[in-house]
Order: structure tokens, then C-alpha cells, then sequence
């Protein structure tokens, strides 16, 4: 997937700044950017749309960004990519953003040019590039890693970014055990500690995206004590 096609979502209300950064990403040649004013309207459009990314704002007419973010993470979001807005430079703010697990904080006012590094970082970090092969075979499964998707049996789905990071740990390594707490560290870099039910999760729903019986998998295993592996080309 290149960084440009990636469907980038704008939390903001300050109309100036939303069509500032929708002007920014399109000058830059993103193709989808979209934006929400309020907690209820971003929760309409990350439950009807996929995104790639969020830009989300702490403080909301309705709420407040930390708190919607929590939310989404406990419902209806899995793992889209999230970077906190705010005009609030305190530590003790910053440092819940980023405990809450959002990829970046970056304070008002920005310089254009580094919210479009932070935001190609993100990108770059969280939808990495599988170089050497461009779709993993996994039984009637096909992965493009250009894409992010999933194609099995006719029925195309997209990729949350855990799903893409566990799949990328796991084919660089196919044929061999990769452990619970690599692919955490891989999912988790800034800390992975007590994150293992959080990657069984994961690992649950990405097995009904490849599987042809998740409750019984064939391409990726679980070899117990030890971690997972996807079974080598058949």
C-alpha cells in the first residue's frame, strides 16, 4: 500500500484547522481524508468507513478526545493508528495520550511540514512493507501486503493494523516458532507487558479472516507455551 492511498480521518472543531490539514494531505496527494467536528459524528464515520489513520483532537464540543479514544478501543475500534491534536503542551497530558496508546501527540500550533512527517512515520511504521514477496498464500487465502487485505473464497477484508503487524512478524519467520513475546514487541513497541490476552485477541480475529475453520487453524498455529507460526508453504 502506498502512504498516499492511505484513508486518513480529521477529528477537529476548529473548521480553519480542519480545512487547513484536508488541503495539506490532498496538496500532498492523499486520495481519501475526511473530517468530523464532534464525538458523534467521528464515531458515525469510523463504524460506516475504514481508515488508516486518525487525527483526533483532546478537546471536543461533546467530549473529549482521550475519552472517545478509550472508547474506540473498547468497542468499535481495533487498531487504526490514532494521533492526538492538542493545544494542551503539559506533560501530564502528552504522557496520557500517549499511555492510552496513541502512536503520537503533537501540540498546537504545528508547522505543516512536521505534521506531515508525523503523520508519513505513523504511516511508515504501522503498515509495513513486505519486500520480498507481494501476497502471502495461506491455504484459499491470499494476503496482499500492498493493500492491507485479505482475499478468501471471493470475500475481500481489510487488514486492521495488529492484523497487518502480526502477519508481517509471522512471514518473515514462516516455518518457525515465533514467540507470545516477540510479536508482542512487534505489536507493542513502547512497552508490551501484560499485552498477551490483547494479542490472542487479535490472533482470533485474524484467523477468521484466513481460515477456513478459525476454531480449528491450519496455516496459523499455536504452539503451546511457546507462541505461533504459520505453517510453511504446502
Amino acid at each position: 500500500m502506498e502512504i498516499q492511498n492511505s484513508k486518513i480521518l480529521i477529528i477537529d472543531d476548529e473548521p480553519e484547522l480542519l480545512t487547513l490539514v484536508k488541503e495539506l494531505l490532498f496538496r500532498e496527494g492523499f486520495a481519501c481524508t475526511e473530517t468530523a467536528a464532534t464525538c458523534r459524528e467521528a464515531e458515525n464515520q469510523i463504524r460506516e468507513k475504514t481508515w488508516h489513520l486518525i487525527l483526533l483532537d483532546v478537546m471536543l464540543p461533546d467530549g473529549n478526545g482521550f475519552d472517545l479514544y478509550q472508547k474506540m478501543k473498547e468497542g468499535f475500534l481495533f487498531d487504526i493508528p490514532v494521533v492526538f491534536l492538542s493545544a494542551r503542551d503539559e506533560d501530564s497530558a502528552r504522557l496520557r495520550g500517549l499511555g492510552l496508546g496513541a502512536d503520537d501527540y503533537i501540540t498546537k500550533p504545528f508547522l505543516p511540514e512536521e505534521l506531515l512527517l508525523r503523520i508519513k512515520a505513523v504511516l511508515r511504521r504501522t503498515y509495513r512493507f513486505q519486500e520480498n514477496e507481494e501476497v502471502l498464500r495461506l491455504g484459499e487465502a491470499v494476503v496482499s501486503f500492498d493493500s492491507g487485505t485479505v482475499e478468501n473464497h471471493g470475500n475481500v477484508q481489510t487488514l486492521t493494523a495488529k492484523e497487518y503487524a502480526i502477519l508481517h512478524k509471522l512471514a518473515e519467520n514462516r516455518g518457525k516458532i515465533v514467540t507470545i513475546d516477540a510479536l508482542c514487541d512487534a505489536l507493542w513497541p513502547d512497552g508490551s507487558y501484560g499485552l498477551e490476552s490483547s494479542l490472542i485477541v487479535h490472533i482470533r480475529h485474524l484467523r477468521e479472516k484466513i481460515e477456513a475453520d478459525p476454531s480449528s487453524p491450519k496455516q496459523l498455529v499455536t504452539v503451546r507455551g511457546l507462541g505461533y507460526k504459520l505453517e510453511k508453504r504446502q
